[in-house]
């Protein structure tokens, strides 16, 4: 999430109540987890299995829970929990927002667009030109939609990302990342009935353009899926993984989260995706396989009894 202004770094140290270290002058732009920073954005890191990887990243501001040697043009604020610190920042720039309409007033609905009814649309939601968006479809707060979009019924859009931080020393072992990301979908997209398209952490969850989504899909945070793709009932994509234009996932696909699967890929039904896979291959099967190796694999396995008894032949 991008903030509306630069925040200089003792509004941030003075707001979480952290002592700084590093640039004392400089301003945040925004505020990320890991997986998604940039310049200028602020991370927090509360295990030291994570110090280096975020130390070491993109984000300019660190909140840490260990005085360290400062990097280079970066700054630390150092607090005792810096998860809770980071979910201050957020719920500060990102308030929640109860709705009092089915349509907010802040939405943007597009020329020839038809909403039909119970359709919730949230504060600052944009639908694009064109678009026809069934009955009984939710789209939540900051959601962004193109031109010519076609949503089916009970489709939920924007839901909070299923991320959570861990600490077993507290009551609750896993509280939930406030969410303060979007969903965008590019033009001539269709989402088949009952999908679930969870919003970002703190960045975006898109779907390109063309792409086709069949019915119960679910479609984690911050996934990024590509232009022109087909997407068959029943697929599952975690959180932070790409796909690339073209790409085919046939029923009951499950994907793990941040991986990447190349460019026109097709997966055959109730594959298991564990790993980054190659664009322009066929795949099949748990763990996950080229299509022909596996099929000559199920052949040879079904011929098995017939090779034991020529092999208990031979004398």
């Amino acid at each position: 999430m991008q903030f509306p202004s630069p925040v200089s770094a003792q509004w941030i140290a003075d707001f979480i109540n952290a002592e700084i270290a590093g640039n004392e002058n400089s301003s945040a732009t925004g505020i990320n987890e890991i997986h998604k920073v940039n310049a200028g954005d602020i991370v927090f890191v509360d295990h030291p299995k994570y110090y280096d990887a975020c130390l070491n990243s993109a984000a300019t501001f660190i909140i840490i829970n260990k005085k360290t040697e400062v990097p280079d043009g970066k700054t630390l604020f150092i607090t005792d929990e810096p998860f809770e610190a980071y979910s201050k920042i957020v719920k500060h720039f990102r308030p929640f927002i109860a709705a009092d309409k089915m349509i907010s007033d802040t939405a943007v609905v597009g020329k020839n667009t038809i909403v039909m009814q119970n359709v919730f649309l949230g504060n600052h939601v944009t639908l694009g030109d064109g678009c026809i968006i069934h009955p009984n479809v939710s789209i939540y707060d900051y959601t962004i939609i193109g031109n010519n979009v076609e949503i089916h019924s009970g489709v939920v859009i924007g839901s909070d990302a299923f991320y959570l931080n861990t600490k077993k020393d507290r009551k609750a072992w896993y509280k939930k990342m406030p969410a303060c990301g979007n969903v965008i979908i590019e033009d001539d997209v269709e989402i088949g009935a009952n999908c679930t398209i969870d919003r970002g952490v703190s960045d975006s969850t898109k779907i390109g353009m063309g792409t086709k989504l069949d019915n119960l899909i679910h479609i984690g945070h911050e996934v990024v899926i590509g232009k022109n793709c087909i997407i068959a009932a029943q697929v599952g994509i975690a959180g932070g993984t790409t796909l690339g234009d073209g790409v085919i996932l046939w029923g009951q696909v499950g994907v793990n989260k941040t991986i990447t699967i190349g460019d026109n890929a097709v997966v055959m039904g109730q594959a298991g995706i564990t790993s980054s896979i190659e664009g322009n291959k066929t795949y099949w099967g748990t763990p996950i396989q080229e299509f022909f190796s596996k099929r000559k694999e199920l052949v040879l396995l079904k011929r098995l009894p017939e090779i034991w008894e020529k092999v208990k032949e031979i004398k």
